[in-house]
């Protein structure tokens, strides 16, 4: 990972990785043809069990591994795999914010054990651009980030680690992750954001945003194209956030922070989800009606980040928090609704089956 000031050798690496993307267009040094196509999978929101403000909101006998064994053949085989984790891995502390009633206070404690879980289900890139990374204060996000480095898994979103540049089969991948919160890749300072995915897209083959971003709930599944507030605070403009992204040279784009999911767009060849919903939230959060189900968006692109073709699989959280395949399709049906109503005349069509196509 290379991020402002992390290391005297971080300019050197940076280098290094620059001249590995002036292979793309040609064969690659391991003989890899450049057109090999690769998997960017993405799920929306994991929180899996927190131990603030009391024990009885983590998993039975403390695991987390149970609540994702039904879905784990759907997050395997993927270059890379993406989720957004809503809160700090700490064993203990404070929380940053105080509350007076502690059993309505929204503060996630993650026990630390769980990013070796989330490491061996997979995932390798983390957004922590949020409002619940920060719950127990610097001392719980950098322990996270001490896990997180430990375990080889990227990650960006926090002021001082806007972005991380890192190279799986032979791809050099820019990340950088947004949201509206204190202490974060601000999204809504379009112009800086754009900046940065313009500097990573000149030294990348893939460039993959986050963005934290849009009002939260049932009543806000639409993508409306307008600066969002929500209890009086700016969300952003997810539409032209994730366009001028586009702009600058951003690839795929993955957005999250609604807790439901919102239609999927392509723009100049590039996907957008605008927003993921709620993945693996143990019982902290709200599952009824379409805040309890959502996608896993497997996406093909080329090596340069050009959209192919992709995979929506429908999932849902039961009742006991475990992450399970909707036979329903409940996601399916519903992104096709939103996609007709936000973009029409779009381009993009889901199969039954869940097979994502641009004509």
């Amino acid at each position: 990972m290379v991020t402002p000031g992390r290391s005297g050798s971080a300019l050197i690496l940076l280098f290094g990785l620059i001249n590995v993307c002036l292979l793309s267009g040609q064969e690659y040094g391991d003989g890899t043809p450049a057109d090999k196509s690769v998997i960017i999978t993405g799920v929306g929101d994991i929180m899996p069990g927190t131990s603030f403000p009391s024990d009885i909101y983590l998993p039975p006998g403390n695991d987390p591994a149970p609540l994702l064994a039904s879905v784990i053949d759907f997050l395997d085989n993927s270059d890379i795999l993406f989720a957004n984790l809503e809160g700090p891995f700490i064993n203990e502390g404070e929380p940053a914010k105080k509350c007076r009633d502690t059993s309505t206070c929204y503060a996630f404690r993650i026990p630390e054990h769980y990013a070796a879980v989330l490491g061996s289900a997979g995932f390798n890139l983390l957004s922590l651009a949020n409002n619940h990374i920060g719950d127990f204060g610097i001392e719980g996000r950098n322990r996270t980030i001490e896990l997180l480095d430990s375990l080889g898994i990227e990650y960006a979103g926090p002021e001082d680690y806007p972005y991380s540049i890192f190279v799986e089969d032979s791809i050099v991948y820019g990340f950088c992750a947004f949201s509206p919160n204190k202490g974060m890749s601000n999204i809504t300072d379009i112009d800086k954001a754009g900046r940065l995915v313009s500097m990573l897209n000149d030294s990348c083959d893939i460039v993959i945003v986050s963005m934290h971003g849009g009002a939260e709930g049932a009543d806000y599944q639409h993508v409306t194209r307008e600066i969002e507030e929500f209890y009086g605070e700016n969300r952003g403009n997810v539409y032209e956030f994730a366009h001028r992204m586009i702009d600058h040279g951003a690839d795929i784009i993955f957005g999250h922070g609604p807790h439901v999911t919102r239609a999927l767009e392509i723009y100049r060849e590039r996907f957008i989800a605008y927003s993921l919903g709620n993945f693996c939230t143990y019982r902290r959060f709200n599952i009824n009606g379409p805040n309890g189900y959502a996608p896993i968006v497997r996406v093909r692109t080329d090596r340069s980040g050009k959209f192919i073709d992709g995979t929506v699989v429908p999932i849902y959280q039961d009742n006991n928090g475990h992450v399970k395949y909707d036979s329903r399709k409940r996601v399916i049906f519903r992104l096709r609704e939103m996609m007709a109503e936000d973009f029409p005349g779009m381009p993009v069509s889901i199969s039954d089956d869940g097979m994502i196509t641009y004509d």
